[in-house]
Formats: structure tokens, sequence, C-alpha cells
């Protein structure tokens, strides 16, 4: 069996907590000590070996899926991990993953994405390796038993009954309220957006019911196969039409972490219905949710209903039946170009992380972080100077030819012109301050001679968002 996992998307409703460049699906929520992804990646591990995962995803989340992995323990394998040229919906990521599996035989396939929570693990796989005895017959979509009426989710219809399952009568979108109520009355279940099946099958499938998806794919050059298909979701594209589609309910505690909502479903409340983070204050407040920054206290008085969510450089507040038009407000950010949109103050990196701390017109402050053994680029700057001071750790600091050492309390000073590298040869994380001066701040003014991580100037041009110039300037 191979597992696929779908780490492609933005998380535009979980907005100003996931951003593009760093969505959902990577964020460790508070209570959590492993992000999102690196669950569903050990889940995948209770499913199949290492070497069975492949991993869709885009460029800009190809080293932040390596090292997530990285920091669970494993050496993954780069070649599992599929870059999408662009977003083209899930049939086409999923179409993807076939393309690459067939190369190694035709094989059973379970397609799970990278932002759901589950609490019930062993039940989990119990439940998915069900459907591998259906798999040489159906496409199999796993449903969701209800536990309330959820306006957030598609539903399915089960028909006819199955020795594991049910086959599919229809799928419905997102209902009302009024209509999500008489859904769980008929017996209709979550649509979970997990599936599993056989690659031969599937790709007749696709054949039959979405032919430009098919014939784009029997392409040889992935740009090209990009360019060809269309953008289309697996619901649209196939199981909507497809007669060979069948469902097996699974009842665990699950959510599709897709908006705010979900909070209120997976965290727990005080006895006025209130989740907070932070021993925030409420006085006469219920049904509320604060979710702020770890250095700031909130305090809400007289207030019912609201989501508040608190981060340094932005702030989102909203009624609670209003979360699901959080992705307005992206959209509206990025049609002004406002960088917040896609960006954090920290931004992550195969070597670490940086945070901007302050910045003005001819001087940038960041705290870089270096994981151990890891290095920057090799680079040097035709504008701009760089003080580093190491607060913890020891760095290895290369300035043209000469290498030194630079311990925690110290510090040293990069000129402007010189190739210079940032490296942690130890075993902790390194912690610096870095001091940018000069005339000119911006991320073209950087020119890398050697990476480690095999990432081209054009390469990692392309994951910062030209607009990001006005908040923080990558250092790699």
């Amino acid at each position: 069996m191979k597992a696929v996992i779908l780490a492609g998307g933005s998380g535009t409703r979980l907005w100003p907590l996931s951003r593009s460049n760093y969505p959902k699906q990577f964020l460790k929520l508070k209570s959590m000590d492993k992000s999102i992804f690196q669950l569903s990646f050990e889940r995948c591990l209770k499913l199949t070996g290492l070497s069975q995962i492949y991993i869709v995803t885009n460029i800009n989340y190809k080293f932040l899926v390596l090292g997530q992995i990285e920091e669970l323990g494993y050496k993954f394998n780069e070649e599992l991990i599929l870059v999408e040229p662009s977003g083209k919906n899930t049939l086409p990521a999923i179409c993807y993953a076939v393309k690459e599996i067939k190369k190694q035989g035709n094989d059973i396939a379970v397609v799970l994405p990278s932002d759901h929570l589950i609490a019930e693990d062993e039940k989990f796989i119990q439940t998915i390796m069900k459907g591998e005895q259906m798999a040489g017959e159906y496409i199999i979509t796993f449903g969701m038993q209800p536990d309330k009426p959820h306006t957030g989710y598609g539903y399915i219809k089960p028909a006819r009954p199955l020795e594991q399952g049910y086959q599919v009568a229809e799928f419905k979108e997102k209902p009302d309220y009024n209509t999500a109520v008489r859904y769980l009355k008929e017996g209709y279940l979550w649509n979970s957006g997990m599936f599993m099946f056989r690659t031969d099958i599937f790709a007749e499938e696709v054949k039959r019911y979405n032919y430009e998806v098919y014939e784009a794919f029997n392409l040889t050059v992935i740009g090209e196969i990009y360019d060809k298909t269309p953008s289309i979701s697996i619901d649209y594209g196939l199981m909507e039409k497809s007669s060979r589609v069948a469902v097996i309910p699974l009842n665990i505690k699950w959510r599709d972490l897709g908006s705010f909502d979900t909070f209120y479903d997976e965290f727990t409340s005080d006895e006025r219905g209130n989740i907070t983070f932070n021993g925030d204050i409420l006085i006469d407040a219920a049904n509320n949710l604060l979710y702020t920054s770890n250095d700031k206290s909130v305090a809400l008085i007289g207030v019912n209903d609201l989501i508040v969510v608190d981060q340094r450089d932005a702030l989102l507040i909203c009624k609670k039946d209003q979360s699901q038009k959080v992705k307005d407000v992206v959209e509206q950010l990025k049609a002004a170009n406002n960088p917040r949109a896609d960006y954090h103050l920290t931004t992550y990196r195969p070597w670490g992380s940086y945070t901007v701390l302050e910045e003005g017109l001819f001087y940038k402050i960041k705290r870089i972080t270096v994981l151990p053994g890891k290095k920057l680029s090799y680079q040097l700057h035709y504008h701009r100077s760089e003080h580093w001071i190491v607060v913890k750790g020891t760095a290895r600091v290369k300035v043209e030819s000469v290498e030194t050492f630079v311990r925690s309390g110290e510090s040293t000073f990069v000129k402007t012109g010189l190739k210079h590298r940032l490296e942690n040869p130890g075993k902790v994380l390194l912690e610096v301050i870095e001091v940018q001066l000069g005339e000119y701040l911006e991320e073209d003014d950087i020119v890398r001679f050697d990476d480690d991580f095999g990432r081209s100037d054009a390469q990692i041009d392309s994951m910062l968002h030209s607009s990001y110039k006005e908040i923080a300037t990558a250092k790699d």
C-alpha cells in the first residue's frame, strides 16, 4: 500500500494564524507539541513504510515538509516529495501521485489531507485497512459519522449496503443549517476528503469521466502537464460522476481544521463556553474564542460569540457565525498587495527560522535561529552590512576565506560586498541577533554562491512574494 499526503493547501480561513507561506498544516497550535502535518505523517507510518509515502505539495512548502519530517527524526527521500508547478486543486494533485506510483507498478493508494485532526489513530487505521478488500472494485471515500449539524462540511448520501460500507447515492455541497439537520436525520455522512483505490482503476475512471485531465497526465514533463490540465477537485471531476464509488463510515473523533469553528469542537472551553490559551481575563463574556500571542494578555468584557485572534502584525475580530468569511479578508489583502496575507513575521527555512523584530528606513533587526548542523547560503550583499550577535550556542562564521567561531555573548561584523556564511556546528540551537544596515535592504540585493539544500536563486526567489519587502528580508 502507498500513502499520499496532500500538503499544498493555503488555509485562508484560519488567517492570521495560517498564511500562504506557512499554512495551517505546518502550525503547532497551542497545546500541541507537533504540527498537524507531523501528526498526519506519523499516522501514515502506521499504514505503510517510510519509503511508501508520497507527499504532494508546492515549491514554497517543500523544505517545510522536509524540515518537519526531519524534526520527527526521519530521513525522507526528497524524490517522494512531488512539487506541483501550480495549484490545480485535488484531482490533478492526486493524478500526479498516481502517475509516480504507477512507475513502480499498480498498487493500492490511500489519499489523506495533511490538515485533519484525528484523536483515535488505532481505530482510524483499522477502518482504513478494511478498505483494501473493496479497492479492487471501487474508488472508496471515507465518510465521518456526524455528531451535530455542521454547515462547514460537504455530505455523502449512502445507498446500497456493501460488505464493508455502502455505494454512494450522491455527494452534497455544504448546506445551510436546516438542511444539515435533515441530513443527519436521513443518515448522511460528512465528506472527509480521504480516499482509497487501486491506481489502475483510478486511472480508468479518470479517463472515462475527465479525459482532459487524463490526457494531460499522459505527457512526460510535469510543467507541460500542469499547463494542460484544468483546475478541478476530485469530487467534481470524478467522484460525483463515477458509478464505482463506495463510502466506508468512520465513527471517530475527527475534525477538518477548515475554519475557526473547528476550535470549538477541538479545544476545551470554560463553564461559559469560552476558549482561551494564555490565562486571559473574561468578564461577563460567553462563547468566545481568544487566541493571542504568547507575550500578550487580553481582556474581554461583556461580549459574546466572538473570535479574537491576535498576532504581532495582524488582528482578527469576527462573530462566530461569520468565520467562513475570513477567506474574504485574505482575498482583499492580496488584492491590495498586503504581504500579511502571505507572510508571518517569523519565516521558516530549511536551516531554521528568522523573525523580524524591528525595522526602519536604513536598518532591520532580526532574530535568526539555526538548527544543529545546518548552515545558510554562502552569499554576499552589495548594499548592506550585517552585524551578528550570538545569544545562544556557537556560530561558525565564514567571511571570504577566513573562518572563525563566535560564541554566546560575542559578535562579528560582515562588511558590504564580502562573501559570508553563518553555520551552526553544534548540537544545540544557535540563536543570533542580526542587525542589517544600509540604504537598500531588499531581497534582490543578494548573490548566492552555494546552498546546502540545492536551491537556486530563482527557486528561492519564487518562495518570496515581492510585496514581502515591506515587512522582512530573507536571510537565506
